[in-house]
């Protein structure tokens, strides 16, 4: 996942911002007694800052990846990613168990999760380019708080969805929040339902790519909200780089509504949805991030029993963190 402003403040000023910046400035007091302190690692560490999911420089979503990461207390990790203001940032330290390659923690500014997307690419990538060497090439075995995930080499990464933890109908308490927050009646989409692997998400399908575009979301009517909308491409010249669906994303982090520049996670629940209703085909691509700049692609694939998320991945700061 990922954040970009939909209000008229910058994440600097929200309860998930870095410790360095407060709602009260101009104070210089002192933390308050018994408040946690984090004045920084006890040594360097690695760090990556990678793109993933687009080929264009500087059109995916961002990712900060922390190497060698095991002396780092949860207070720290919270710390780091609250500072790095991304939408996630991971940490990589030693598996605890022996078919995995490497252990991935998973902060937004908000907390930790269990498992997203983007990042699980993104981590599979520094690894590799740091120099971890897989316990079964050519696939990359990444443990997370989803489990285990494998991470495929071919001409992109590409990672096994996980199963959902939550699937199926929508109640209709929470159908009706979602549609608020979309601007949207139930006329005018075509099926809702839970495609929840660890954020919460619930989807919406719409009749077309443009209807996913013209979304404006209701940014008052976001509270605990993460929502995915998809539409297909009807005309295939109208399509970004051979795309066959428009996919947006957006979430309530407890600070306002944020849309998603380009998601994993949403997009592998929304394969493992539709194309499991037979309204997807077996193979396609998805973009998303159009409306706010990005030029995400996503590549799905279902094969040998998994749905497959792949993309682009490329490094583009190398240094350390202290």
């Amino acid at each position: 996942m990922s954040g970009r402003p939909l209000r008229g403040s910058t994440r600097n000023g929200a309860p998930g911002c870095s410790p360095s910046a407060t709602r009260h400035t101009g104070s210089s007091r002192s933390p308050p007694e018994g408040a946690v302190v984090f004045t920084g690692c006890v040594r360097a560490h690695p760090v990556r800052i990678v793109d993933v999911f687009s080929a264009v420089p500087f059109r995916g979503n961002a990712l900060a990846v922390i190497h060698d990461a095991d002396d780092l207390s949860d207070t720290e990790m919270a710390t780091i990613a609250r500072w790095t203001n991304l939408s996630e940032t991971t940490f990589l330290c030693a598996p605890r168990t022996a078919e995995a390659d490497y252990r991935v923690r998973i902060f937004t500014t908000g907390g930790e999760l269990p498992f997203a997307g983007h990042p699980t690419l993104g981590s599979a990538h520094s690894w590799l380019e740091a120099g971890g060497t897989p316990r079964r090439e050519p696939v990359v075995v990444q443990e997370c708080g989803a489990g285990l995930v494998p991470v495929s080499r071919g001409e992109v990464l590409a990672f096994a969805a996980p199963p959902l933890v939550r699937s199926g109908p929508v109640a209709q308490e929470d159908a009706d929040r979602v549609l608020r927050l979309l601007r949207l009646g139930r006329d005018d989409v075509i099926d809702l339902a839970w495609t929840d692997n660890g954020p919460g998400w619930i989807s919406v399908e719409l009749p077309s790519a443009e209807a996913v575009l013209d979304i404006v979301p209701d940014t008052t009517a976001a509270a605990g909200l993460a929502v995915g909308v998809v539409g297909r491409y009807a005309v295939e010249e109208e399509a970004p780089d051979g795309a066959l669906v428009e996919v947006r994303a957006f979430y309530d982090d407890g600070a306002g509504l944020f849309e998603d520049p380009v998601t994993g996670s949403l997009n592998a629940g929304i394969a493992q949805w539709l194309i499991g209703a037979g309204r997807l085909p077996q193979r396609y691509r998805a973009a998303q991030g159009s409306r706010i700049g990005r030029s995400g692609r996503i590549d799905i694939e279902a094969r040998d029993g998994a749905v497959w998320v792949g993309g682009e991945v490329v490094t583009r700061i190398v240094g350390e963190i202290s």
